[in-house]
Parts: structure tokens; sequence; C-alpha cells
């Protein structure tokens, strides 16, 4: 049974509409609403379903003339006719006010009457008496099957005689062998000699006399590495289970020694003295504007130049093609062509592939490629446009629309928020080992910083070497680049950490506690990198941030991956839904992408990020120093990807 059936315009503009069960009018709104916000205008088409809350709704675009056909129903039936009415509905409909929409075009829509409930029930009659389950076919008779065609003879099997197809493989097998045994060493001649005598005993041996000379032969060679190990010297004593530490010969076995880190001095200007560094090196541009996030930067080739050249100018003749009038007539004197899958299929082969070799997932390069299809299918395309300059266009406003998610972090924006609520603003980290956590978040801290906002840094990374010590000298580093003495005697940035083996999640409790206290402005919690099929260190990941419910979690992700990007992603919010014990448990906020500066002009990790998780990028690292933190600029990224 369905919920709804509407059929509306890409314009918003509701031509006719369905409601199968009762209750108020706009109770297909919230879903078709939801349908738009999150499939249509985020280019994700490449499936035609999607599920709202207890509603599954299936949709159908028409290009040619700009409609949109969707179907509600709950979820938990199985309607198996859903695919065939909505098909029906649309050829049926689009046959009907065909000459409606040409003529009159938009005020066709506006001022034209749909009375299609008629039709739509015929259909839908149909629709479900084809989907009735069938009477079950009648089992063939013995007569009828190809085994009684078979004759007696034919079944009986001699002993010792194999089939002729059986025998011909074998002599093909030995063929083979007798070839590559030729080309052996001259040592091995008398091994190759008793292989053709060997195959043809083995042809006259039985099934059960073979196999037991397999087993014989199997033994023997079995017995002789034995015999090749036993000879290998034995270690004198085995080693106990267990990890244990290494004890160098000039170093100190107390661990106690090795932890440096004391977690009585947090918040003292003693834990962070300053220290005596080259400013150029950690900040490397000097003259950049202090405060402020710079946009990725990327260098268009003249090719991609001469193609906005080229394409501009078409732009202002669609539009007035559209509108009617003499544009029309003319458009309709030169001809005009409506795209078919088979004509796009080429080009988009041939665009998987180029996104594919960029970097971007291959499950994604398919999605878009499909989004892509299904946006273009049944479109009039211009005379003098062609098919590859439509689709690549098409992919590109696809692709920056991708890049644009629905909701928009602003973190300087929040920041301000919280501190008129006279409370930290918490920022937590989250990623795989080695993305570069630790180092990006001393870069965010220094951004933070020039736009005069105090910084705690909570160190809940208690499982790594070193990590600790990392964050001190990031510390230290910060306030001798930004001293008290500039900032009225205040100290910007301070390191809260209780060493290693710790609890995170208490951690990140009593940091945020203390910057409550201290009157610091934002918490960045740092924490240890983890994989994301290690379920005890993600349900560890979950409590920290159930407990604590950080303003943004934001995942690190490097910009050098491919189809990882989409596992780690997938599995990383899938494991904070199932470890976390809220009833809407906490996901991914935002992604940092790390490492840009590597990977040339393969930026596909940042369409295969955003487009998984639906969440923005909102920092880019892209180098070693301070300064090398931009903001994502989606056609710069655009730019690079289409490049040839």
């Amino acid at each position: 049974m369905l919920d709804f059936f509407t059929i509306f315009s890409k314009g918003g503009l509701v031509l006719w509409c369905f409601q199968g069960v009762r209750g108020p009018a706009a109770a297909a709104t919230a879903p078709v609403n939801a349908l738009i916000r999150s499939v249509l205008l985020q280019e994700r088409g490449g499936n035609n379903s999607f599920t709202h809350e207890a509603l599954t709704l299936k949709y159908k675009l028409d290009n040619q003339f700009e409609l949109v056909f969707v179907v509600g129903f709950q979820k938990i039936l199985t309607l198996t006719y859903v695919d065939k009415l909505i098909d029906d509905v649309h050829k049926e409909f689009r046959d009907k006010y065909r000459n409606e929409f040409q003529q009159k075009g938009t005020l066709g829509l506006l001022n034209g009457t749909f009375d299609f409930k008629d039709d739509f029930m015929r259909l839908l009659r149909d629709a479900e008496e084809s989907s009735k389950v069938r009477a079950p076919t009648v089992m063939k008779t013995f007569e009828q099957s190809l085994k009684s065609q078979k004759t007696v003879k034919c079944m009986i099997e001699t002993r010792g005689e194999k089939p002729k197809e059986k025998v011909k493989n074998k002599k093909n097998k030995g063929s083979k062998k007798e070839g590559t045994e030729a080309v052996a060493a001259p040592g091995k001649a008398s091994a190759g000699d008793k292989q053709p005598s060997a195959a043809g005993e083995r042809e006259e041996l039985t099934k059960d006399e073979i196999l037991q000379k397999n087993r014989e032969e199997f033994f023997k060679r079995h017995m002789k590495a034995g015999e090749k190990s036993s000879k290998s010297p034995k270690p004198e004593a085995q080693k106990e289970k267990g990890k244990k530490p290494r004890v160098w010969d000039l170093g100190n076995s107390n661990a106690k020694v090795l932890d440096y880190s004391n977690s009585a001095t947090n918040g003292s200007a003693e834990a962070c003295p300053v220290e005596e560094f080259d400013p150029d090196t950690a900040l490397g541009d000097r003259n950049r504007e202090p405060g402020r996030l710079y946009d990725l930067e990327y260098e268009s080739d003249d090719e991609a130049e001469e193609e906005k050249v080229i394409q501009n100018p078409s732009k202002p003749s669609a539009k007035k093609g559209g509108l009617g009038g003499m544009f029309g007539m003319l458009k309709g004197l030169v001809g005009s062509k409506s795209l078919t899958r088979e004509d796009m299929d080429p080009v988009l082969e041939k665009m998987k592939d180029h996104l594919i070799a960029k970097n971007v997932a291959a499950e994604i390069a398919v999605q878009l490629c499909e989004s892509v299809a299904k946006k273009l299918e049944g479109k009039v395309m211009g005379t003098f446009t062609t098919v590859t300059s439509t689709v690549k266009q098409a992919l590109q406003e696809a692709l920056v629309q991708i890049l644009q998610p629905q909701r928009r972090v602003d973190v300087l924006r929040d920041v301000m928020d919280a501190q008129r609520h006279r409370r930290p603003y918490v920022v937590t980290f989250c990623g795989v080992n080695g993305v570069g956590k630790s180092t990006n978040l001393a870069k965010i801290s220094f951004w933070l910083i020039e736009n005069g906002f105090s910084v705690l840094i909570a160190a809940c990374d208690t499982f790594r070497a070193g990590a600790v010590e990392q964050l001190r000298t990031h510390t230290r580093r910060l306030n001798a680049l930004h001293p008290p003495e500039s900032h009225g005697g205040r100290t910007m940035v301070q390191l809260y950490e209780k060493g290693y083996g710790k609890d995170a999640a208490g951690i990140a409790m009593e940091a945020i506690s203390y910057a409550r206290n201290q009157g610091f402005d934002v918490v960045l919690v740092d924490t240890a990198g983890r994989m994301q099929d290690n379920a005890p260190l993600m349900t560890a990941l979950a409590k920290l941030i159930a407990v604590n419910a950080p303003d943004l979690v934001l995942f690190v992700g490097e910009a050098l991956v491919g189809n990882e990007a989409v596992d780690q992603l997938v599995k990383f919010n899938k494991a904070l839904a199932d470890h976390s014990m809220a009833q809407t448990p906490r996901l991914i906020d935002g992604i940092v992408l790390t490492k840009f500066d590597t990977i040339d002009d393969k930026v596909g990790a940042a369409i295969s990020m955003t487009y998984i998780t639906s969440k923005p990028i909102v920092f880019v690292g892209t180098g070693q120093t301070y300064c090398d933190l931009r903001s994502l600029n989606a056609k710069a990224v655009v730019a690079a990807l289409m490049k040839a």
C-alpha cells in the first residue's frame, strides 16, 4: 500500500499528488523535502531509492520537461510493483500533457490543471495485479528431462576406464609438463624422462590406486622437508609468551624514569618554558595576514581556461531556448537531440576511469557517473554542443555541489557563541594511525591563538610513546611565537596531561572542567590513533565522545588514501553509532584533510570523504609549518580533479 505519490517540477511546483493513507495533507512534505535536500541538491542520484525515518522513497527524473516523480511507502513493506508503477506513471503523464509542456512552457505548469487521478488508479491496479503471485510451475516428468534421453550404456563406467574429455585434458597437461621439463636444467633430464611413463602408468591405474600413490608421494616430500628442518640448530631457550619492554644496555629499566609527563604541572607557566628556535622554520610565510585562513590555490592550465571561454557563450542561449518564442523556434529549426544512455556510456566510462586515476574511490566514481547519467538522460542537447562537453560540465557541477555539503562549519563563529555562554568550545580529533592528528591540532591551535582565543590542549593519547612530549614541544613553540607579554600577560596555550596508561575519557573530562574554571576559550582533545577494525579502541573513542559531548568531532584523514577512505569513514561512523549508549549517537561532524601538498592533482580523497559522510572538509593541511593550514576551495579541487 502506497503512502503517497507526487509529481512536481524541479523548480518546486507540485503538479499532482495522491495520498493513500489518511492523515494531514502535508504528510508527504517532510520526506520529499528530505529527498530534495539530501539527494537531488547534493547530486547523489546514483541510487533511485531513499530512506527517511519509516518511509522508503523511490523517484524518477524527467530531464526533458524538468519533472520529478516520487512514490513513498513503508520501508517494512516489500512492494515489487513500485518500479513498474513509477515507469508507467512517468510515461502516461508526460504523454498526456506533452503538448501543454512544449507549447506553454513554464506558464503551462503554473496555470495548468492536471486531472490524473483516474489514470493513476488504473495504472496502480494494473501494477498490483501484475505483481500477484502466480501459480507454481508444474514439475517436469522424467520423460521431459534430459536424463531420460541418455542411454544406459553411456552411464555405465568400466573399472580403469576414463572419460574421453578427462583423458584429453590429462594429455594436454602432460604436454605442458613435458614442455616445461625440456626448458629445465640438464641435471633434471632423468626426471623428465620418467614423467611420460609415469603419466602412462597413471592412466592405467584405478581411482583408489591413484589416490594411494599421491598420498605416498606427499608423505615422502613431507618427510624430506622435516629432515632438512631438523638439521637447523635449535634455539637454546624458547621465548616466553607476552610482550615485554626492551631494556637497552646503556639505558634504565625503570619506566618511571622514562615518563617525562608530570600531572602536577598542569596550567603552570613552568610546565611550558619558552623555547628558543628559528621562527621562520615554524611559520613559513612571514608575509601572511595573521589569523586569516587562506583558500586552497590551484593554477588552472590553458586548456581549462579555453574550455570556460567556449562554454560561457552557450549558457545564455540555453536559458533563452527554454523560454520558448523565437529562440525556441530557431532551436527547433537547426535541430536538437535528446541524450540517451547509449550516447553517454562511452563518455561516462572514460570519466569513471579518469576519476579513479585521480584517487577517487572506485565505488564513489561509479555512483557519481550513474548520478550524472540519470540527471542528463532525456535532456535536450543543443546542436552545437557535444556529448562529451555536456557530460563533463554536468560532472563538474555535481562535484562542486558534493564538496559544498548541507552544513557549513564556522569554528570562529561557534567559539564566540560559546564565549557568550561562558563555556569552552570543545573539539575532538580522531582518526587512524599516522595521519597527522597532533601536528594539525598544533596548526589549528596557532590559527585560533592568532584570532585571539586561548587554547587548552588535552593530551588524551595515553598509548603512543612520545605523544605527550610531542604536544609539550608544540606548546612551548606556540608560547614562544605568542608570549604572554604580547597578550596582556595571559598564557594563550597550555597543555593538560596526566601521563600514559590513563583513561582518555577521564582526562578529557578533567581538561574541560579545568578550562571552564580557568577561562579558556577552546579545548582541543587529542586522541590515540586507532584502526577502524579495532573494536576495543573504537568503544573507548565512542565512550570519550558520549561522556564529554564535544561541540565538534573532526575526523583526520590523509589525502593519500583511495578506496581506504570509504572503509575508514564508514566503519568509524558505524563504530561510533554501535558503541554509543545514546539514543541518537554522535557521529563525525567534519573532516581535516592532511598531507594535501604530497598528492599534486590526485585530489580524489576529498570527493570520497565528503560523498560518504555528507560532512564538510573544515581544514586542509598543506605542509609542515604552523601556517600551512587552508580552507577547502571546491572549485580549485574540481579543477585539479578534471585536469587531464
